[in-house]
C-alpha cells in the first residue's frame, strides 16, 4: 500500500530538526505539568486537534495515548461531537476549545467567545499551557501527513500485528 505524503519521512530526512522538535515536545508537556494541565486533557487536545488535521497516525498513537492517560472510550468515540456530548467536564471542554482554536485558524467570533471562557475555566497558565499543547500537536501533525507516516493494523489490546 503507497504512504499518503509525497516526500520523504522528514523525521528521517532531516532528524535533527525532528530531535528539536521532540525535545520542544517534551519540554511544552513538562511545562503544562507544571501549569495544572492533566495528561488527559493534553491527550484530548491532540487527538481532537489530530482528527481536526486528518493525521491518522497521530489519532492513531493519541488514541492510544488518552485510552493509557485514562480518558475514558465513550469520550473518545463521541469527540467530534464534544459540544452536544453531554460527557465532558467544564475543563475538558475548555481544553478542546483551544485545541479546535489552535488548529482551525483563523479565530471568528465564536471561536473567540469560546477562548474567552474557557481562559476563565482554566486560568492563564493552564489555558497558556493547552495553547502550547495544541501548537505541538499541530506542529508533529504536519510532519505526519506530509511524511506519509503509516498506521499500523494493531490487536484490540493495542499489539502490533504482522
Amino acid at each position: 500500500m503507497p504512504r499518503a505524503g509525497v516526500g520523504p519521512f522528514l523525521d528521517k530526512a532531516v532528524p535533527e530538526s525532528w530531535h528539536a522538535l521532540v525535545a520542544f515536545s517534551v519540554a511544552t508537556r513538562d511545562a503544562a505539568k507544571q501549569r495544572g494541565l492533566l495528561a488527559q486533557e493534553s491527550e484530548l487536545i491532540k487527538v481532537r486537534s489530530s482528527q481536526l488535521n486528518g493525521c491518522t497516525f497521530c489519532m492513531d498513537l493519541h488514541g492510544r495515548e488518552a485510552r493509557q492517560a485514562g480518558v475514558p472510550q465513550q469520550q473518545l468515540d463521541v469527540l467530534p461531537g464534544w459540544r452536544d456530548a453531554g460527557v465532558f467536564g467544564d475543563r475538558e471542554r475548555a481544553v478542546l476549545a483551544v485545541a479546535e482554536a489552535a488548529t482551525v485558524l483563523p479565530l471568528d467570533d465564536r471561536t473567540a467567545a469560546e477562548l474567552s471562557a474557557a481562559r476563565e475555566v482554566l486560568g492563564d497558565a493552564t489555558f497558556a499551557a493547552a495553547e502550547w499543547v495544541a501548537v505541538a500537536i499541530n506542529a508533529f501533525n504536519r510532519i505526519s501527513i506530509l511524511s506519509g507516516h503509516p498506521v499500523r493494523p494493531r490487536d484490540h489490546e493495542g499489539r502490533l500485528v504482522r
